[in-house]
């Protein structure tokens, strides 16, 4: 598939920008006076940022982005459209819980706050946390619905997409918490980088697993068996069917060389996966202690470039059935 960079920049910056709103509104379900004020209002505002411009981006590659709101109707049937629905209604809860945290923001420790105002945090970040999972999840399943692709209609897509955008949304998490100089609890700030060595471990070994199993899972369509001619012997096409490029040709016959995909692969992996961890180990060190916010950044940029080149492959090494049409041996 061609890699669309509008496509990319879409899936990768609002997964991290959902992550980031559902790991935040966990903190303040949990324990909505462990997470700093300020701390919850940035993540919210940046969270909602990413997100917002994820989703604008993804309708640069529409052909008629004026009519980009007709999407919102097939809800039923599309998942497209449940992504859609789902993430306008996750803002909803991200102004509220922003609303509440800047009005208690000084206030949030009295006992009567704590009676009556607490329960309602709690309440609202778990209508945060579920509708940001929520959207992410119906993003994966745009790609996993599609069984002309065998590389993303398999098991290891889904669990990818949460996965990636928990690491982003941890890492930018961190970054903040650490430059606010927060007054969040122990348990928060130490936990953060713990975080993100462990989703980086689990990212990593999990694209692994994808990219070997997209490697080594024999492709079941072929010429013969779309034809259904396979009992008489080879099928091949006595002439192409167009004489020059067109759209199908173009967007679903992006052809990567074996070697630059082993070297795109091993760069991602490095950024998102290698990277975190050891700056997350590194934050552990008592005398690197003053230097956590420095160690947060390019942990949070790491994450993000990886992302990046990971999404360019997952869209480059999809093969489409399609191609068997234009010549393609196996697809």
């Amino acid at each position: 598939m061609h890699p669309a960079i509008s496509v990319i920049f879409f899936t990768a910056v609002s997964g991290a920008g959902y992550g980031l709103l559902f790991l935040v509104a966990v903190a303040i379900a949990i324990d909505p006076l462990a997470c700093d004020p300020i701390v919850a209002l940035l993540a919210l505002g940046v969270g909602a940022t990413f997100a917002a411009a994820g989703l604008t981006s993804s309708m640069l590659h529409l052909g008629k982005p004026l009519r980009a709101w007709r999407a919102f109707s097939q809800w039923r049937s599309s998942w497209l459209s449940r992504e859609g629905v789902a993430a306008l209604v996750s803002f909803v809860p991200v102004l509220l819980l922003a609303a509440l945290l800047w009005h208690y923001a000084d206030r949030l420790t009295l006992p009567v706050l704590e009676r009556h105002v607490l329960p309602i945090l709690r309440m609202v970040a778990v209508l945060l946390a579920a509708a940001a999972a929520l959207t992410v999840f119906c993003t994966a399943r745009i790609y996993t619905s599609l069984k002309a692709i065998p590389a993303w209609h398999n098991a290891y897509v889904l669990p990818g997409y949460l996965l990636l955008g928990l690491l982003g949304g941890a890492s930018l998490l961190w970054l903040l918490d650490a430059a606010a100089g927060s007054g969040s609890a122990p348990w928060l700030r130490r936990g953060l980088p713990l975080l993100v060595a462990i989703l980086a471990i689990a990212s990593g070994l999990l694209k692994r697993a994808y990219w070997r199993h997209i490697e080594t899972t024999p492709l079941q369509s072929t010429a013969e068996s779309a034809t259904g001619l396979g009992r008489f012997g080879a099928v091949r096409s006595v002439e192409a069917p167009h004489t020059e490029e067109n759209y199908l040709t173009r967007e679903m016959g992006f052809v990567l060389a074996r070697k630059h995909g082993v070297r795109l692969r091993t760069i991602a992996a490095l950024a998102f996966a290698l990277t975190p961890l050891l700056l997350a180990a590194l934050a552990a060190v008592p005398a690197l202690a003053a230097g956590a916010t420095g160690l947060a950044l390019l942990a949070a940029s790491a994450a993000m470039a990886g992302t990046f080149v990971e999404r360019w492959l997952f869209f480059a090494e999809a093969k489409h059935v399609v191609m068997l049409y234009y010549g393609a041996a196996r697809s």
